[in-house]
């Protein structure tokens, strides 16, 4: 498919629909003569108000079409009965495909193609196992191409035949659409692309988790961690940076005095809330999303009852990378032990936590292993507190001469295995790729939030025009490419994320970036045109 000639979509326009109704006459009253002709040469199926139209646009002219519904009876129900019964295999949640439609000029294959690659995505997307169709005989081989594989007996008229078919995610996949397919690029601050030696490292046979082995393979991955970080020592959870995070608190909440949180997005936010639930005592410096910390907002706010500061490195939310030298600079001044959520940040780029006092990290995001450990960071020796939550108890890990609870060796085996993958060269990648990013996004005049301090593992734009975030992310996705749009938080605001953590080539990210200004750019004069005819 030619993105630079035809763009697939949802139909959402008056205009849109009033040309699928046109389309729908065109083919099914003209050319195969299933309904009657009529003056206005316009045709509205009778499922039109629970129809989903897949189409295919060239320049502002619909020249191919799909529907799509769920709710049953199917139209191919009443034919040969319910479609399950006409199977020899369980089905779930079936949807139904109808009124496949290409104008003659347009029949070149890649239009059907496209029309079909959009399905299979949304059809996934959706949750639909299956789809079924009443594909005409005049175009068999066109549709098993596409991975439709007939079932069930004829039906229609002598001039109007159709083939019950049926397609599924497997049928596409071994079909000659399926194979040329290219794979979906996500742009997700996770979960991640695995490498194929970590993914394999994560299928070697489990070992005990209180073996001689696997307290060696604990050892030579908590090294490692801490000469990436310039730390002392570091424990490794079983869990999420959720996780690491109220160990943290658990600790903070031993200390005397007062704290002061730092809060520019949402993953601030949720740092209050975990120091709540822990019962700290505590202050909070707000700003807006995306905008940086001065030093004089954060010295405004200490007290002579503070003792601690807890912030956010990377700010994944809006793309905000904190300045950890000047908190450290801060802490040091004022005799403040300094906290750091690097959840975002370990793996991405170079971070020295000398004078940090505790510092979170985790194995998923840019660290590229699979989710499933987090990690706490301390340059002191932390006795165990038995008032702690003992899970929560960062001393009870360090005193233990064996693993204190279940781990698993299949998380450590790919954990280190993505450890040998980090290196000076992956964060110059990582910073590379987000200015090439960065610039690209710029010459099409998309806002960027936190331009002057934007973290190299995440860029952030406000969708223009006041088009839909989640519209524009799910065009995008349809058309290969995933981008960070789905979390409540930016549907709030609107916003649309690129992560730059994973390998990607220029060209891809300027082919995403191509897609996304043509994406918005129709968008903004569909809509013109759908508020003129208002």
């Amino acid at each position: 498919m030619d993105n630079h000639e035809y763009f697939f979509k949802i139909a959402s326009s008056h205009d849109e629909i009033e040309q699928i109704h046109r389309l729908n006459y065109l083919t099914f009253s003209e050319e195969i003569p299933q309904h009657s002709p009529n003056a206005e040469q316009r045709l509205v199926d009778q499922f039109h108000s629970e129809n989903t139209y897949i189409v295919c646009i060239k320049d502002s002219e619909v020249v191919g079409m799909i529907a799509i519904r769920a709710n049953r009876p199917f139209s191919l129900d009443r034919k040969i009965g319910p479609v399950e019964q006409q199977l020899d295999f369980p089905i779930n949640y079936p949807c139904e495909v109808r009124l496949l439609a290409v104008k003659k000029d347009f029949r070149n294959g890649r239009v059907f193609l496209g029309l079909v690659q959009f399905l299979i995505k949304y059809c996934l997307k959706k949750g639909y196992d299956i789809a079924v169709i009443s594909g005409t005989v005049r175009q068999l081989k066109l549709y098993g191409q596409m991975g439709f594989k007939p079932f069930a007996h004829l039906t229609g008229t002598e001039d109007a035949l159709y083939q019950p078919m049926y397609l599924t995610k497997k049928t596409f996949d071994e079909s000659v659409a399926g194979r040329i397919l290219p794979a979906t690029i996500p742009f997700l601050p996770g979960p991640v692309q695995i490498s194929e030696n970590v993914r394999n490292a994560l299928s070697r046979t489990p070992i005990s988790h209180r073996s001689e082995e696997f307290l060696q393979k604990l050892t030579t991955a908590k090294s490692r961690l801490c000469q990436m970080v310039n730390s002392h020592y570091v424990e490794v959870f079983l869990g999420s940076g959720t996780l690491a995070n109220d160990v943290v608190a658990a600790q903070l909440s031993k200390e005397s005095g007062k704290g002061l949180i730092l809060v520019n997005g949402e993953f601030g936010s949720r740092l209050t809330e975990q120091a709540g639930r822990l019962g700290l005592s505590y202050g909070v410096v707000e700003k807006e999303w995306g905008q940086a910390f001065t030093k004089e907002e954060i010295v405004s706010n200490l007290t002579t009852e503070t003792t601690w500061i807890w912030a956010v490195h990377s700010e994944t939310s809006s793309g905000m990378l904190n300045d950890v030298n000047l908190l450290k600079v801060i802490a040091h001044e004022y005799s403040l032990k300094l906290c750091l959520d690097c959840i975002s940040s370990i793996g991405a780029m170079e971070i020295d936590l000398e004078g940090v006092f505790l510092a979170t990290g985790v194995s998923g995001k840019a660290l590229r292993a699979f989710t499933g450990l987090s990690f706490v960071f301390h340059q002191h020796e932390v006795t165990p507190s038995s008032d702690l939550p003992k899970y929560l108890d960062l001393g009870y890990y360090m005193q233990k001469d064996s693993i204190p609870f279940s781990q698993s060796s299949n998380l450590l085996e790919a954990l280190l295995a993505a450890l040998e993958n980090i290196n000076i060269e992956t964060y110059r990648k990582i910073a590379e790729r987000h200015h090439f990013l960065k610039e690209k996004l710029k010459q099409y005049q998309f806002t960027i939030i936190s331009e002057e301090n934007s973290s190299p593992i995440i860029l952030t734009i406000a969708s223009p025009y006041r088009l839909s975030s989640a519209a524009i992310g799910e065009l995008v996705y349809y058309h290969g490419y995933q981008l960070h749009y789905e979390s409540e938080y930016l549907k709030q605001r609107n916003w649309i994320q690129f992560a730059c953590i994973d390998d990607y080539h220029e060209a891809d990210l300027e082919k995403m970036v191509n897609l996304l200004h043509r994406i918005v750019s129709y968008e903004h004069i569909n809509n013109t045109k759908t508020l003129v005819q208002r």
